[in-house]
């Protein structure tokens, strides 16, 4: 009834309203007499004057800007996951994307297309909010900085640090001196000119270098602290020479520029004498919560944005500002942090590929077009990999290094990425680089960043060494070697019930490793200690309950379903254990059994359809990842779904054919190591058909009678399936209980999916 009367006067009111609103509007009309009114009348049709309005409102500047948006965002992600799945870093194809949608390939093949998408006048708008997410990309970097780790191991890699500047400063400015004439822009100085030549060879970008070393797995190891912590030091020292560097430029002699220095010196002491202490004072107040109000964040986004004012107007520009407002963030990890998530994702994702793209405008490979252009820049990008490899090499030598370790140092100082990238930018704007010099130096950025990879494998290859995990440590003896792999806290304690069932009265005889692999995107160099045990005190909490020792190991990658079955194959491991993620396709049973409704295209599925690996809608009991490590894996994989298993006391092991006759073994691990009770599932003619699976399955019957339980039924009852634990079941045997849409998924506990 209530309902009805809502209905009866929403009726009223909107009908009478709109009622009174006609009667108005056509009294109105009669007040227009007398006045002249104009009546614009038209040739074209209403279709045609709709196709106008569109037009129109596509060319209006914030349209172009969301179509650019749009546009830059799709591209970057796209060239970026490419270069990830080739071993790069994603930030050199985020580059590439920039130049390719520049005049050097897209503006040059489709320039109808490149007209219209960047038009000229356009262009300071995307300057803008590319130097806004430049900002809070800095704001990032410095926040990432450990300061700590500069006082504690300092000596050694200051050393190194300030060798790796000084000597490609040096060599850079000696090349100045070569090609100033012929390629220096007009009315600028030798002065601006070489400096800034000098600060972009001997720069290093800190975090690619830093999730380099992360995807390495070397980040704990002695060699990984003296390279993270060299380029701390290089990052603080080169952004203070940049910032003299553009003080000089802009002032126009060194002595004028004295001034502008002296303002940037004390400009650094009112930051760290005034306004460090007076943000720790409220980090010390908010730290401890989980949430930070919205007052809290306006005056961290307040200070950042000033400060960034300040050195703009002093004359070092916004970006060092920005720089100087994180590293003097409160030294608290999840303070930091919680700012982190709250700015990377809107600056790297959003802001921060369109200065890749306002970068690429800009380069231009075409001015590169006869030989000589292309020995100047080969003679760049030597000097650049002389002075910043081979240098930072060296000084490496000096303090002590072994070879390998200080060629590895001197590779990894080499990379420059994006860090190069804003240097040649702030060049470029004040005028002291020209269109020629800086496509050139653009090329070396891409070039001495791309190389680094290689390179440091092929210094591992030369010296027949590798940084060996411990999750990939052989073992002499004859353990039954486990690797828990997991991504969810939460589930690997299910999947370290397992294993522990497995291995718990063997004590000196196996061995478990938990292993959690982070694309290394989402790690940070200065909290990646704390986000490890956050990571993994769930399970430790778990393995004590379960009074089940276990080994850990961490690793940051950009490529998980490789790492995880390079490790277990490299560490000899009897069985691999990982959980099974969300599927790819809904609408399937087995997607409505485990609550699964999210419906995604992977671009590897993708390519495995272009070379005929796979149908594209072909539903998959397994999401992408697990399908991969189906595929690659060589060695026992078991693939768990978790439906909150507490215990494995009853056990369900179906048998559909010989080859299942394998997970009879497990029947007997489970049984010796944990007392488990075990239900059989396998017809009589299968048991009969099999000498060996019978004489097993006989075995264990007369041996355990009150933990063996054989049933030869393949209609299961619901009731029975409800107070199992755990279902055990063969990789084959699984999805032909998928493809039948079989009526036990509905019923079933939590399942182990073993594939031999």
């Amino acid at each position: 009834m209530k309902r009805f009367k809502n209905s009866i006067f929403y009726l009223f009111i909107t009908g009478g309203f709109s009622v009174l609103i006609y009667w108005i509007l056509i009294q109105g009309k009669l007040l227009e007499m007398g006045r002249k009114i104009v009546v614009i009348s038209s040739k074209n049709t209403q279709w045609s004057e709709f196709l106008l309005s569109i037009e129109h409102n596509l060319k209006h500047p914030l349209a172009i800007l969301l179509a650019q948006i749009i546009t830059i965002i799709v591209v970057a992600r796209f060239f970026g996951w490419m270069f990830r799945k080739i071993g790069q870093p994603t930030v050199i194809g985020e580059i590439i994307a920039g130049i390719v949608l520049g005049p050097s390939l897209v503006g040059l093949y489709f320039p109808d297309f490149s007209t219209a998408l960047f038009p000229a006048d356009s262009l300071g708008n995307l300057q803008f909010l590319s130097q806004i997410g430049l900002i809070l990309f800095m704001f990032v970097i410095g926040m990432e900085l450990d300061l700590k780790v500069l006082k504690n191991k300092a000596n050694d890699a200051v050393v190194i640090s300030h060798a790796s500047i000084v000597i490609p400063f040096a060599l850079g400015v000696g090349l100045a001196y070569y090609i100033y004439y012929r390629f220096a822009p007009v009315g600028i100085e030798f002065l601006s000119f070489s400096l800034f030549m000098g600060i972009a060879m001997s720069i290093t970008a800190f975090p690619v270098l830093a999730r380099i070393v992360q995807e390495r797995g070397i980040h704990k190891t002695r060699l990984g602290t003296i390279v993270i912590t060299c380029a701390a030091a290089d990052d603080i020292t080169a952004w203070c020479l940049l910032a003299a560097v553009i003080a000089i430029v802009k002032a126009g002699t060194f002595v004028s520029s004295l001034y502008v220095i002296g303002m940037a010196a004390a400009y650094v002491l009112v930051m760290l004498l005034v306004v460090k202490p007076f943000l720790k004072r409220i980090g010390d107040l908010y730290g401890s919560k989980s949430k930070l109000n919205k007052p809290v964040v306006a005056i961290f986004f307040l200070t950042l944005i000033l400060s960034a004012y300040t050195t703009e107007i002093i004359g070092i520009h916004a970006l060092f500002g920005a720089f100087m407002t994180g590293a003097i963030m409160p030294d608290i990890a999840k303070f930091r942090a919680i700012f982190i998530d709250k700015v990377e994702d809107v600056a790297v994702i959003l802001l921060l590929p369109l200065f890749f793209v306002f970068t690429g405008l800009r380069t231009q490979i075409g001015l590169i077009n006869d030989p000589f252009l292309w020995k100047v820049t080969g003679c760049i990008i030597g000097v650049a990999v002389l002075g910043k490899f081979i240098g930072s090499a060296l000084a490496a030598k000096f303090v002590g290094q072994n070879w390998r370790d200080s060629l590895t140092i001197g590779a990894l100082m080499n990379t420059r990425g994006l860090m190069e990238l804003v240097v040649l930018n702030i060049g470029y704007d004040l005028g002291v680089l020209t269109s020629e010099v800086f496509t050139m130096m653009v090329i070396m950025a891409l070039v001495t960043t791309f190389m680094t990879g290689p390179a440091l494998d092929i210094i591992n290859f030369i010296f027949k060494t590798k940084d060996v995990s411990p999750a990939e440590e052989k073992s002499s003896s004859s353990k039954y070697k486990i690797l828990v792999s997991f991504g969810n806290s939460q589930k690997a304690k299910g999947l370290l019930r397992i294993a522990s069932s497995l291995v718990s009265k063997q004590k000196g005889e196996a061995s478990i490793t938990a292993m959690h692999l982070s694309l290394s995107d989402e790690l940070h160099s200065f909290n990646m200690e704390e986000y490890e045990k956050m990571r993994f005190a769930p399970v430790l909490e778990e393995a004590s309950v379960l009074k089940q020792e276990i080994n850990t190991f961490f690793k940051a990658t950009v490529d998980i379903e490789t790492d995880i079955t390079e490790i277990a194959e490299e560490g000899d491991y009897d069985l691999l254990l990982v959980g099974l993620g969300k599927s790819i396709f809904d609408g399937t049973l087995l997607g409505k059994v485990l609550g699964f409704t999210t419906r995604i295209i992977n671009p590897d599925r993708l390519i495995d359809k272009f070379t005929g690996k796979e149908g594209l809608f072909e539903n998959s009991p397994f999401d992408e990842r697990t399908r991969q490590i189906i595929a690659r894996t060589k060695m026992p994989l078991g693939i768990y779904i978790d439906k909150n298993l507490q215990k494995v006391d009853r056990v369900l092991v179906p048998i559909f054919s010989s080859e299942d006759t394998f997970l009879v073994d497990f029947c007997q691990k489970l049984i010796y190591n944990n007392e488990s009770k075990i239900a059989v599932l396998a017809s009589n003619d299968i048991v009969k058909n099999n000498f060996l699976l019978e004489s097993a399955l006989s075995t264990l019957e007369q041996e355990h009678p009150a933990h063996m339980t054989l049933l030869h039924e393949r209609i299961m009852d619901k009731e029975f399936l409800t107070k199992q634990d755990l279902l055990v079941i063969s990789l084959d045997s699984w999805k032909k209980l998928v493809a039948s849409q079989s009526t036990w998924l509905s019923n079933i506990p939590s399942v182990l999916i073993i594939k031999p």
